[in-house]
């Protein structure tokens, strides 16, 4: 069983939502490929639980973990999009920041 991590409890509701989210988007395309969950683990270099615990959005998952299966689906580029500087609308906007974690 993972080590509960302090900073795990403190995530907010969307960000764990957004993990979840993500999680089941890879399994999809895992799935879609014909892939077992053993194939999948094998070409990652990790244990079977981890990619459960990663298709579940476990937050406790290394960032490895979820950067290796979006570069398996063959969208690594997305991961780089996700910060963006011209997407980054908060920074713009003097009324966006501090932005609500809720």
């Amino acid at each position: 069983m993972p080590k509960s991590s302090a900073h795990i409890d403190f995530l907010p509701p969307l960000a764990l939502q957004s993990l979840k989210t993500l999680g089941e988007g890879l399994a999809l395309a895992r799935l879609r490929r014909k892939e077992s969950l053993r194939s999948w683990a094998l070409r990652m270099g990790v244990a079977v639980c981890t990619v459960q615990r990663m298709e579940k959005g476990d937050p406790g998952v290394g960032m490895r973990i979820y950067a290796l299966a979006i570069w398996l689906m063959g969208r690594a580029q997305a991961l780089a999009e996700v910060s963006a500087p011209e997407h980054d609308m908060a920074a713009l906007d003097p009324a966006g920041w501090p932005m609500d974690l809720a």
